[in-house]
């Protein structure tokens, strides 16, 4: 298929050439030029100089931005993809964004004869270079149907979970259950740690039983280590818990762990530490 991508961050870069290995027909944008440019030669797609360009002739329009405002901008504002996208054109959106933008963007493709779908994505820089990313979709069943197979490039899993928003909602779930993870495993390591335990060897013990968890397997030893410079940065963090407990607050859940973690980061933010990995929540109980 002709793929626009818009957004080459850390993880819409390699998307993009995942969609280039699999056989379709590659545009992309940047706010940064210069990237947009190094991507095309790296990988022999084609760079555009705004988002309506890129999405002039595309069968699907893929983005990955950073917030609402980002993706409001690149798909509905000035030289956004919506103006110029051909009818029955689809658009995935990967920025993990509100359940109200994706209904807004949603109704907003309708309403121009486009198609929209919200698809957040789990597995963070090394689920992207790889192309093993899992998906929430919050789509149509139709739109669905027709992105599913070229999102699979970069993919390992893509799920419909409903309908506009849901998507994202899912990616909410997600969110908060790795930061209750995170907290758990930071306050178990600090205190193998101060008990004089191999910690090493307690979480590969651990890994095996009822504890076992990606976090624990891929953290957990470099949390040791006392290692934070990859991964999945607080910064961000900190912008998906605050999605949540927006969420959760027109929705009236109660969030008081999630709550709890989201004021640690902030602490963590204050100290320097917003562009470290998340995992350096530990860092409040050894400091």
């Amino acid at each position: 298929m002709r793929v626009a991508f818009l957004g080459l961050g850390v993880m819409g870069y390699p998307m993009a050439g995942h969609l280039v290995a699999k056989g379709h027909e590659v545009t992309v944008y940047n706010r940064t030029a210069a990237k947009a440019q190094r991507w095309a030669a790296e990988y022999g797609g084609k760079a555009a100089a705004t988002p309506a360009e890129a999405a002039r002739d595309a069968d699907v329009v893929c983005s990955c931005v950073g917030n609402d405002d980002d993706l409001r901008a690149v798909l509905a504002g000035a030289d956004g993809a919506y103006s110029t996208a051909p009818a029955g054109c689809v658009f995935v959106d990967h920025t993990t964004a509100s359940a109200n933008v994706a209904r807004e963007l949603h109704a907003a493709a309708t309403a121009r004869g486009l198609q929209f779908v919200d698809a957040p994505v789990s597995g963070g820089e090394v689920g992207a270079q790889k192309g093993v990313l899992t998906i929430m979709c919050g789509a149509d069943e139709a739109a669905f149907a027709r992105i599913e197979p070229v999102i699979s490039a970069y993919a390992r899993a893509v799920t419909r979970i409903g309908g506009p928003g849901a998507g994202q909602l899912a990616k909410m779930v997600n969110q908060i259950c790795i930061a209750g993870l995170l907290q758990g495993l930071s306050e178990a390591i600090a205190f193998g740690q101060r008990a004089g335990l191999d910690m090493p060897v307690v979480l590969d013990v651990i890994s095996k039983g009822a504890a076992g968890s990606w976090q624990l397997e891929n953290r957990g030893p470099t949390m040791v280590e006392d290692k934070f410079d990859f991964g999945f940065a607080v910064d961000w963090m900190r912008k998906d818990l605050g999605l949540c407990l927006d969420e959760a607050r027109r929705n009236g859940a109660t969030l008081p762990v999630t709550a709890l973690v989201d004021q640690f980061y902030a602490e963590l933010q204050t100290r320097g530490c917003g562009r470290a990995d998340t995992s350096s929540l530990i860092k409040r109980l050894r400091d």
